[in-house]
């Protein structure tokens, strides 16, 4: 059995959502167990345990969360080396660009030595005053379908023996 495990961390609801959207097309892949979990949740551990991985979050300040970048910050030295040629994808709610937190998503991956299988997936929501910011995110089907089909990607290639 091959395990996807899709890493989360959300404010408004954006980034869980395109998790979720992942998941559900993750979901009924022969021989792939899909695993969501909430970064504050998530740890060295859990990513030794799988064999792929999707990382979901918010871009504020032109950088990923601080929540999900704790996460990165407690596992990083504790799976280095342990997680190389491994194949992940990335999802990034952003209010207008994204492209920071993919970027320096991307770098922590290069360290972890895994696979990019696929572009990020950016998801602008358009958000640009203090409240549109901070208010509840609901994304659209069209938005959510490439998060679906990330998740149905990876975990096909998984089931494949692909990756």
């Amino acid at each position: 059995m091959k395990r996807l495990l899709i890493v989360w961390h959300s404010r408004t609801g954006a980034a869980r959502a395109m998790a979720e959207a992942a998941a559900a097309g993750a979901w009924g892949e022969p021989g792939v167990e899909v695993r969501l979990l909430a970064a504050d949740q998530a740890g060295p551990e859990d990513l030794i345990g799988a064999d792929g991985y999707i990382f979901a979050a918010p871009e504020n300040l032109a950088a990923l969360s601080g929540e999900m970048k704790a996460f990165f910050d407690r596992a990083y030295y504790p799976v280095l080396e342990r997680l190389n040629g491994r194949p992940y994808g990335a999802l990034i709610a952003a209010g207008s660009d994204g492209t920071g937190a993919a970027r320096q998503l991307a770098r922590i991956a290069t360290g972890w030595r895994l696979r990019a299988i696929a572009e990020p997936v950016i998801v602008c929501t358009s958000a640009q005053s203090p409240e549109a910011i901070l208010a509840a995110k609901t994304l659209t089907a069209s938005q959510l379908e490439p998060c679906r089909d990330l998740g149905a990607a990876l975990a096909a290639g998984l089931g494949m023996g692909v990756f």
